[in-house]
């Protein structure tokens, strides 16, 4: 149904998302990270009402909750890059950076921490970007946040791309890989993490190192997933 002016959703009666973080997860450290916390999902945080906020009044009160956001939890890949990056500070250290599809900031909270002169963060979601700053506040770091996609886009003014867990997806890798092309082009390193999604692309990635860690959603007595961090290569031209 297309509504009228008159007919809209009240968008004022929504939740205050940094409000609701606060009060309804766990800021706890992320496993395999004790040095970050995150304000993390649990069975009782209530998610749907932040994340449909306008139709929890009619819903069905049996109805499965739905999945939680991204940024309610860590990714395998962000949080081996991120590990990768505590281990490894020099990678980072006194250089601008970009932490791309950013979700909870736990990649950029890392780079921050292992000594980045700048860091800036990219998402998208208004209740990831909440997150974010409630995350980097709690672990005393500051990150530039970039509200929006940014991957039709040039090149940014960095000189490290950070991109962890961006191949979930085929159109999401399908926008992804164009931009971080352009990086290549423009001469901006990138890092990729990654537990080997579907659309990874192997064959222009170089491992530097692989980690056990959490993977988005699993319980916290399940086993870690095996990640690695890898350099992407630009593309050899055939011969």
């Amino acid at each position: 149904m297309i509504l009228a002016d008159n007919d809209a959703p009240d968008r004022s009666l929504r939740l205050d998302a940094a409000e609701f973080i606060k009060a309804n997860m766990h800021l706890v450290p992320v496993p395999a990270l004790p040095e970050i916390r995150l304000y993390t999902a649990h069975p009782g945080s209530g998610l749907r009402r932040l994340v449909e906020p306008e139709d929890d009044a009619g819903a069905d009160a049996d109805a499965p909750e739905p999945q939680p956001p991204y940024w309610a939890y860590a990714w395998a890949g962000g949080a081996v890059l991120a590990r990768y990056i505590l281990d490894h500070p020099m990678s980072v250290a006194g250089r601008s950076v970009l932490d791309l599809g950013a979700g909870s900031g736990l990649v950029g909270i890392a780079a921050a921490k292992a000594g980045a002169c700048e860091v800036v963060a990219a998402e998208i979601d208004r209740n990831g970007i909440a997150a974010l700053g409630l995350n980097a506040a709690a672990n005393g770091v500051a990150i530039t946040v970039v509200d929006g996609d940014i991957t039709g886009g040039p090149p940014p003014l960095v000189d490290l791309v950070l991109a962890g867990d961006v191949f979930y997806g085929q159109d999401v890798a399908a926008r992804v890989m164009p931009f971080l092309d352009r990086c290549l082009a423009a001469g901006v390193e990138i890092l990729v993490g990654d537990p080997g999604r579907a659309y990874l692309p192997r064959s222009r990635l170089r491992l530097l190192a692989e980690y056990k860690v959490p993977d988005f959603g699993e319980t916290r007595d399940a086993a870690l997933t095996p990640s690695g961090v890898f350099r992407l290569e630009a593309e050899t031209a055939p011969a």
